[in-house]
């Protein structure tokens, strides 16, 4: 009987010690198995980008790139109203910590100027996709918005004057501008339009020389003034940035009034930066120079793009 009882419990023992090694085995082996794969799935967060803060924008334009861009501010008498005009007033946002802007108007004698200038930070919330690669998104969006002619092409974009360099740094007190601000000889506005930026005019070329055709006059090789000549068209850009585009397009704002706008938006790393610049003449029937206009927007967006860094 002692010994009928015993086998039991030795059996008994001997199944306990079974089992619970075979839990012992389970439980390693899950725990082997599932490190690598938490390894594996594990993704690393994308790379913020460069730009943490954007730049003062009222102050990023120095003085005498304003007087180029807006030749009514070489037109006051008035030194408190030329003060003011040089400010510019701030673009109303609702996160600075995101977006800024700044826009400027000035009448002169021979048109109305209006710039505007705006800046945007972008920021990814997705962890899998970093800030640079969802800004490169944003700007393709605004890039197909603008609806460049095919084929694009693409062109050099000359660097901006130390004359302009200093007035940046002066007014936005960003990084100074780099070494190719100065290197293209075209870079400066007035010598890019061959004219003059004297006060009150806009130094367009092929002006008549009359105060009601300064800065107005029509563009000089092409066919249509509503369309830019060969060279002039919109497309990409090349020479700052990650990337760039620039537009141009002649509108009515009346039955004989044209207004050209010229966009210079350009992208480096996570932040967007647009220029809208514009002249509506006073004269009837005038338009717009595009060459100048576009030598004076690319010029600017060259110095904002230095004082980025990029």
């Amino acid at each position: 009987m002692q010994r009928r009882a015993y086998v039991p419990g030795v059996a008994a023992l001997l199944a306990a010690l079974l089992a619970g090694c075979t839990g012992s085995s389970g439980d390693g082996s899950q725990s082997d198995n599932s490190n690598p794969g938490s390894a594996g799935t594990a993704s690393q967060a994308a790379q913020p980008g460069r730009y943490a803060t954007l730049p003062e924008p009222c102050g990023s334009v120095g003085t005498e790139t304003l007087g180029r861009l807006l030749p009514g501010i070489g037109e006051m008498t008035d030194e408190t109203r030329r003060t003011k005009a040089y400010e510019g007033e701030p673009t109303l946002t609702y996160d600075t910590d995101r977006k800024v802007g700044c826009g400027w108007k000035v009448e002169s004698a021979g048109a109305t100027n209006r710039l505007v200038i705006d800046f945007e930070r972008v920021v990814s919330y997705d962890n899998a996709v970093s800030d640079d690669s969802q800004a490169g998104e944003l700007f393709a969006t605004k890039q197909d918005a603008a609806d460049l002619p095919e084929p694009t092409t693409t062109e050099s974009v000359p660097a901006g004057t130390d004359d302009d360099a200093d007035g940046a740094d002066e007014e936005g007190g960003g990084p100074s501008a780099g070494p190719d601000a100065s290197e293209s000889p075209s870079s400066d506005v007035s010598d890019a339009s061959g004219t003059s930026d004297s006060p009150g005019s806009s130094g367009s070329s092929g002006s008549s020389g009359s105060p009601s055709s300064t800065g107005t006059s029509g563009t000089s090789g092409s066919a249509s003034p509503s369309v830019p000549p060969a060279g002039l068209q919109p497309r990409l850009l090349d020479g700052f940035g990650d990337e760039a585009f620039i537009d141009d397009e002649l509108s009515s704002s009346g039955s004989t009034v044209k207004q050209r706008t010229v966009t210079v938006a350009f992208r480096t790393s996570n932040v967007i930066v647009t220029i809208e610049y514009t002249e509506q003449p006073a004269t009837v029937g005038a338009v717009p120079d595009s060459k100048e206009m576009q030598d004076r927007a690319r010029n600017l967006a060259s110095l904002l793009a230095d004082s980025l860094g990029g």
